[in-house]
């Protein structure tokens, strides 16, 4: 665990120095911040007409038009920034020249790629911290159910290790950062709308399909519901990738 640490800090230390950090964090936070005001303004604007139509007030829901809508849009922001955030991981160190002076060290392979999974999964929990104070705030002065929230940010989470994990096998495949952003962000887009396909697919192979849309796994987190299948599917996602980036690693470096 020390070695996992030693490795986790000393990613921690080149993200937090590094000016795409704080850009990448201004354009996630920027994009947010828009999507929960303007959910947040919607919604005042139906209240108010809700004065003048009882009906329509029975149908507002605080919860399910702002808050869950909220989650699901920070699940696509999450799908555009992740990849930039680990595309640096592995590719730097073939760039530099430095990742065969990292396998010598007295460090087990998959030491080092937890200690980069666990920095960047750190990264992306510091860039979520600064979401919840309007969440925290729309929970103060209106009726927001509370399992929600821990619901939300749980399948974030989740969501979040998958995408890091495959940008970590995708920046194991080559030196340049860019192509392994590209590579990230186009596989994870795949596998983001691949449950689209159930439409236009046989029924027989339909659920397939949808079983395998990554984010389709994200809306029960949203409605406030944890369901152990969907927790079970992001954590063998994230542990078949990263299997496959040990692997991948250690046949790349013996061949050398």
């Amino acid at each position: 665990m020390r070695s996992i640490w030693a490795i986790c800090k000393k990613e921690l230390y080149i993200t937090f120095a590094s000016p795409i950090f704080y850009a990448v964090s201004f354009i996630f936070l920027l994009c947010s911040g828009y999507f929960l005001y303007s959910s947040t303004a919607y919604f005042s604007y139906l209240s108010y007409q809700a004065q003048l139509n009882p009906i329509l007030s029975e149908r507002l829901n605080l919860t399910a038009m702002v808050i869950s809508p909220f989650f699901g849009d920070l699940s696509v922001v999450l799908l555009l920034i992740i990849p930039m955030l680990s595309m640096r991981l592995y590719s730097e160190e073939r760039r530099s020249g430095t990742i065969e002076l990292l396998f010598t060290y007295p460090l087990k392979d998959f030491e080092i790629l937890f200690g980069k999974f666990l920095s960047a999964f750190i990264v992306i929990c510091v860039i979520l911290l600064f979401t919840l104070p309007g969440v925290l705030l729309l929970c103060v002065f209106g009726n927001v159910e509370r399992n929600i929230l821990f619901s939300g940010y749980l399948g974030l989470l989740l969501l979040a290790s998958s995408f890091i994990s495959v940008g970590l096998f995708t920046s194991s495949l080559t030196e340049n950062q860019i192509v392994a952003a590209v590579l990230s962000f186009g596989l994870l887009l795949l596998l983001f709308v691949i449950g689209w396909a159930q439409r236009i697919v046989p029924p027989s192979i339909a659920p397939i399909f949808l079983h395998l849309s990554i984010v389709g796994h994200m809306e029960a987190f949203t409605e406030g519901l944890i369901d152990t299948r969907d927790v079970a599917f992001y954590l063998i996602f994230s542990a078949f990738w990263l299997f496959l980036t040990l692997k991948f690693l250690d046949i790349s470096f013996w061949r050398r």
